[in-house]
């Protein structure tokens, strides 16, 4: 049977790829997505989220969320557009992520009910558990817990893309996700659920390379195809300013949230564990593990280590098949 999953997104390069891998898994039946401010403003993000959706002929409702955190940004500057880093490569300008998605305008269009407010509705009535996989600021998430705390006798299981360990990316503590709205992740991290976090450290471990790529365009569909466009762009970022531990190679952090519910074995050390999040000072952001002898209760599982070999495998199997509709 397949697993109900809503998916939480700031679409984005490797958002992208994540829904894909979701619309196209048999194992996944994708109930709704919802959009939220971070790799870009959350109009944006949700237009890009409905460009693609029509791409890919997937009929699912989305849900409009958070423009910015729920407490971080009420005093202090923020920049809803900031200085973006670019790339010239081939004579052609790069970034992480691009404000437009290069496909056509989209047709259709968010539903009228705010995501925070979808979650409380959806899972209110859901008369079985769901799969929530958030891969973006999780204000949208924190709100509604911090709405209706009830709604998490709904949930199956949290699988968030964010934080880091002995890799961050926003600054030398935090990763970008939870350091934009780190309030939000703490209330997630309290809130009772089954919450599986999928850091940096296991991201970049499971990288996309070059040859991926190729083994993308190979299968031909419109997914596999977009899929080996996004993961190119994000591999010219990634030898520019962060280049990995191998060559001509990108992690796709998003997507291996997805591939974890297709196959969890992709994560190769989940170790059960306290987590909090670091919410002033200088640890403001940081996803903190207790690594006591006696640590604090367990409230969630942390994932040191993945298999890039089996999380390609994984993307081209989904990639071959067509849209899954819910």
């Amino acid at each position: 049977m397949a697993i109900k999953v809503i998916l939480d997104v700031d679409t984005g390069s490797d958002d992208a790829v994540a829904i894909m891998t979701a619309a196209t898994s048999p194992k996944i039946d994708l109930v709704a997505i919802c959009t939220v401010w971070g790799n870009r403003p959350v109009e944006n993000t949700t237009d890009n989220t409905l460009r693609l959706i029509d791409s890919l002929g997937l009929k699912v409702p989305v849900y409009k969320g958070c423009d910015t955190a729920m407490v971080k940004y009420l005093t202090k500057d923020y920049v809803e557009n900031p200085p973006r880093r670019t790339v010239i490569y081939n004579g052609k300008e790069y970034t992480m992520h691009s404000e437009h998605l290069d496909l056509p305008d989209a047709v259709s269009k968010p539903e009228a009910m705010p995501a925070a407010c979808f979650y409380v509705d959806y899972l209110r009535n859901a008369t079985e558990k769901v799969t929530l996989v958030p891969v973006g600021p999780l204000t949208n998430l924190g709100l509604a817990l911090r709405i209706a705390p009830d709604i998490v006798d709904k949930i199956d299981q949290i699988v968030i893309m964010g934080g880091g360990s002995k890799i961050t990316n926003c600054n030398c503590w935090s990763e970008s996700n939870i350091w934009h709205d780190p309030e939000a992740a703490q209330i997630v991290a309290e809130c009772g659920a089954k919450v599986v976090w999928v850091p940096l450290d296991a991201t970049h471990e499971a990288c996309v390379t070059l040859d991926d790529c190729k083994r993308f365009r190979e299968i031909g569909t419109f997914a596999a195809t977009f899929a080996a466009e996004q993961c190119e762009q994000r591999i010219i970022m990634h030898n520019a300013t962060q280049p990995l531990y191998i060559p001509d190679a990108a992690a796709v952090h998003d997507a291996l949230c997805v591939a974890y519910l297709i196959d969890p074995t992709v994560i190769t050390d989940l170790r059960h564990c306290h987590i909090e999040i670091g919410l002033s000072g200088y640890g403001e952001g940081q996803t903190i593990v207790d690594q006591r002898a006696y640590p604090l209760k367990k409230n969630g599982y942390f994932a040191y280590h993945a298999d890039r070999f089996k999380f390609v495998d994984i993307l081209c199997d989904c990639f071959k098949r067509s849209v899954t509709q819910p």
